[in-house]
């Protein structure tokens, strides 16, 4: 089973923003230090945003790939298939046409 990696972001954007609101909450820093960390926290947070859509983004593109070698690999089996099919039914045609002349 594949990891779900959405829904492990998502708890993760909400566990930081709780735990942000709490820290606020019971900040001992004065206001100008306060905005300071938030800043730290914000650029922190927009890191992690901008790498995890990183991740997402190569893991779908290796995907799609991989599902395209996958169909590639699909229509040569068929296109294989068929020529098989084509040939065997030449083969029988020939060997009626030879029992219907004799």
């Amino acid at each position: 089973m594949e990891n779900d990696s959405g829904g492990k972001f998502i708890w993760f954007v909400a566990g930081a923003a709780i735990g942000a609101a709490v820290a606020l909450l019971y900040a001992p820093q004065t206001g100008t230090e306060t905005r300071r960390i938030i800043k730290e926290k914000s650029l922190e947070g927009a890191d992690a945003v901008a790498e995890t859509s990183r991740e997402m983004y190569d893991r779908g593109r290796e995907l799609y790939g991989r599902g395209r070698r996958m169909a590639d690999d699909a229509a040569e089996m068929l296109e294989r298939g068929k020529d098989i099919v084509d040939k065997a039914t030449s083969a029988i045609q020939e060997q009626i046409k030879e029992v219907t002349k004799a």
